[in-house]
């Protein structure tokens, strides 16, 4: 097993203060806290008031530096993993860039829904293993509560808002931290099956309609995918490092519903106390899910330094992204 060496220097999330409960939805929704939590496993989720997607990611990457022996000045790369920006352009890594005053930093956005933060790690492990940059930061950030249309029982109840992230650097290398292996996959032609986000307007002289910009997903089609394609995914990262589900100590799953995260580990035949799970207090964040989830549990000392991890995003594309680390 041939190991790549790179060195997570800190972990940070934020997420906003406003917290909207189940049963706050019931006063505008018909809905229970009783449905919600049972299908889901959601009591709550954050939300913004006013801060943007930009101004999320900002907070990580503040604490971040915060939290290392870096500075500004020392960032060569920002990725940030979205699917709701605050514009299209500019990038939501460059107005990152421009308020940390990261001067010698590149900035580079990515969309790959809720596989967008495993699929960031690949990114950057790029860029670092080929010496193009050093110390990188990656954020994935999300502000879905502009994307959901609130009336919308099947989707309202899903999605919140937030942001989490790592420094990664190759220059402070220690024996614990290494990346081991990867399984990335789109099947776009599934891709109706989770659309949110239609942008623009239509010329005054076209003909097109005008689409919602609000999710729709077809949610029994998207179990389906999960539940059948993120184990192959995961089994595939495993080989490719001649690894078995023994040899991991935590699975940090995309938190986009309990019951798939629990069907995952059934199907595979591993422990739950292996899957972390935090839905229950954020909801569905997207590209952000894995990354809050990881600095959650390494800031309460559940996972240590010299676990190894595997990461796994799935959702919009339709794609998938798992990435297996030692940290």
């Amino acid at each position: 097993m041939k190991f790549e060496d790179f060195k997570i220097i800190s972990t940070a999330s934020y997420v906003p203060e406003r917290t909207v409960t189940n049963k706050e939805l019931t006063s505008i929704l018909d809905t229970t806290d009783e449905w919600i939590v049972k299908r889901t496993g959601i009591n709550r989720r954050h939300v913004v008031t006013t801060e943007t997607t930009s101004v999320l990611c900002t907070k990580v990457a503040n604490q971040l530096l915060l939290k290392s022996s870096l500075t500004a000045d020392d960032i060569d790369l920002i990725v940030v993993a979205t699917m709701s920006p605050d514009y299209l352009t500019p990038s939501v890594s460059s107005m990152v860039q421009g308020n940390i005053k990261a001067k010698n930093a590149i900035a580079i956005d990515i969309n790959t829904a809720c596989s967008g933060f495993a699929y960031g790690i690949h990114l950057v492990r790029q860029l670092l293993i080929n010496n193009y940059k050093k110390n990188a930061i990656l954020i994935g950030g999300e502000n879905l509560s502009k994307l959901v249309d609130w009336n919308d029982r099947s989707t309202a109840v899903l999605f919140g808002d937030g942001a989490g992230g790592i420094l990664i650097s190759n220059t402070c290398i220690s024996e614990n931290s290494t990346f081991i292996a990867e399984d990335l996959k789109t099947l776009g032609n599934y891709g109706n099956y989770i659309v949110a986000g239609y942008t623009g307007q239509p010329a005054p002289f076209s003909t097109q309609k005008i689409e919602s910009p609000f999710f729709k997903m077809n949610g029994r089609k998207v179990y389906n995918f999960a539940i059948e394609e993120v184990p192959k995914s995961i089994n595939g990262a495993l080989k490719r490092a001649n690894l078995c589900t023994n040899d991991i100590d935590f699975f940090l799953l995309h938190q986009a519903n309990e019951r798939i995260i629990k069907r995952i580990s059934e199907k595979m035949g591993i422990s739950e106390d292996k899957f972390l799970i935090n839905i229950g207090e954020y909801g569905n964040t997207a590209a952000a899910s894995e990354a809050i989830l990881f600095d959650q549990f390494v800031n309460s000392k559940v996972i240590d330094r010299g676990d190894k991890i595997v990461f796994s995003g799935f959702g919009g594309g339709l794609s998938i992204g798992t990435v297996i680390i030692k940290y």
